[in-house]
């Protein structure tokens, strides 16, 4: 198969970084692995040249990559259990629980969201196709709460501005390690891939520009219960910024540094949800209370902690 090249140039900023690395954040539907195979096979070129994968960037020089995109799962409908807490002609809502992964991805080809979807409804096809039909924004595996899919191109698109332009409201609890002060902020700090652990998130020079509003909901022994609201969206951003902070998440095994006993998985709960309706132009507002892994924790500490 004949592969066209994908053209890039290597800004400046990027001087001193591996090529594998900078592509494969410039390229993010293909992985590293598949970046670096492609190198190793000769289809990538700098400046018309032929490299290794670990040579370093200067800026400015343009580069050829003639990878082709791994072959995609095809998708497949499951009978997972959904709870929808709003439906109309356009989207719909759910209250995701934790564990399940929102789209298809590699190492979780099934028992998704999206396998979800297509199973509930057996029409669904979501706007734009792939492997992601109707999602508009994600939620972690092992974070819960409140999701929105459109049911349309159009739908898609006026709910993906809104999320552009900051209209959306999203709001978390997050229940933190030790005793976050003050007890109200806004954290600003730059957000971008782990320069040597891929699958992790971190803050870093020449990252995304991230801001998030924190209050503290309550002080418990050894925690604090913290509603975050998010201004950017950006991948993992809230558990990032909390640990940026010194006080992880707790549970977050990413993130976090220690696990917590009695708590099952990571303390993050997307307990408000916010949007125009995308035909009428409706405020929607919609709230989910902790699921009962989370509240059950929260109750274990004694009255008035």
């Amino acid at each position: 198969m004949v592969v066209e090249a994908t053209q890039l140039t290597i800004p400046p900023e990027a001087a001193g970084q591996r090529l594998d690395a900078w592509l494969a954040r410039a390229l993010p539907e293909l992985s590293r692995s598949h970046i670096q195979r492609s190198i190793e096979q000769g289809l990538a070129t700098v400046n018309g040249q032929a490299v290794k994968a670990s040579a370093r960037l200067q800026g400015g020089e343009s580069v050829a990559l003639h990878a082709a995109p791994p072959t995609s799962p095809t998708l497949e409908p499951e009978p997972i259990p959904l709870t929808v807490v709003y439906e109309d002609d356009d989207l719909l809502v759910v209250d995701k629980p934790a564990g399940l992964v929102v789209h298809p991805a590699p190492g979780h080809s099934s028992g998704t969201l999206v396998n979800a979807l297509l199973a509930r409804w057996r029409t669904f096809k979501g706007p734009q196709g792939g492997l992601r039909p109707g999602i508009v924004h994600r939620l972690d595996k092992d974070t819960s709460g409140l999701l929105m899919v459109a049911k349309s191109d159009a739908a898609m698109l006026k709910l993906a501005a809104q999320l552009k332009e900051r209209r959306v409201k999203k709001e978390y609890l997050a229940l933190v390690e030790g005793r976050l002060e003050p007890a109200e902020g806004r954290i600003e700090a730059p957000v971008g891939r782990h320069p040597t652990q891929r699958q992790h998130m971190a803050v870093i020079r020449g990252g995304r520009n991230a801001t998030s509003h924190y209050t503290v909901e309550r002080y418990l022994p050894g925690f604090s219960l913290v509603r975050v609201k998010p201004v950017t969206g950006r991948t993992h951003q809230i558990r990032v910024h909390l640990a940026f902070t010194g006080h992880p998440v707790a549970g977050d095994q990413f993130y976090g540094r220690q696990q917590v006993p009695n708590l099952p998985r990571q303390f993050l709960h997307a307990t408000r949800l916010g949007f125009f309706q995308p035909t009428s132009g409706q405020w929607l507002e919609l709230e989910s209370p902790l699921p009962p892994d989370l509240a059950s924790f929260l109750a274990s500490f004694p009255t008035g902690a």
